[in-house]
């Protein structure tokens, strides 16, 4: 059974309060049961953390070890070069998530920092980026 982790970074825990419009109803923790029944051949775990260094933590701690990360870094995707450092310095793939299409917001979120060290990024689908990411472990 390959061991994922998904990683959600800043104002992430949010999700279901924070701007429905853009990131739906739905509690994060809701649709990681969901996950949890969609995918039964996956050892699915969470992490969030709204702390840079948390996430940079966590991916060295599981990035040598478990079989796939999904990573939504939040605001940290365009900001952080130390996530990005820390995603190339590991030997998980990791593909970058987002809930919204970045594309189609502000110019500045146009720009990842860690894609060019992700297996894929997948953007745009709602929570079921998610879903898509994991589908392809």
């Amino acid at each position: 059974m390959k061991k994922i982790l998904i990683i959600n970074g800043p104002n992430l825990n949010l999700l279901g309060k924070r701007e429905p419009d853009t990131y739906g109803n739905t509690t994060f923790d809701n649709y990681f049961k969901e996950l949890i029944i969609d995918f039964p051949d996956l050892d699915l775990h969470t992490f969030q953390s709204n702390v840079e260094g948390e996430i940079i933590n966590e991916l060295h701690d599981k990035g040598f070890s478990y079989d796939g990360i999904v990573l939504n870094a939040g605001g940290y995707t365009h900001t952080s070069v130390a996530i990005a450092d820390a995603v190339a310095a590991i030997e998980t793939p990791v593909i970058e998530v987002h809930i919204s299409n970045v594309h189609a917001r502000e110019e500045f979120r146009h720009q990842s920092l860690m894609a060019k060290n992700c297996k894929g990024i997948i953007a745009g689908f709602g929570l079921d980026s998610y879903r898509l990411a994991l589908a392809s472990f």
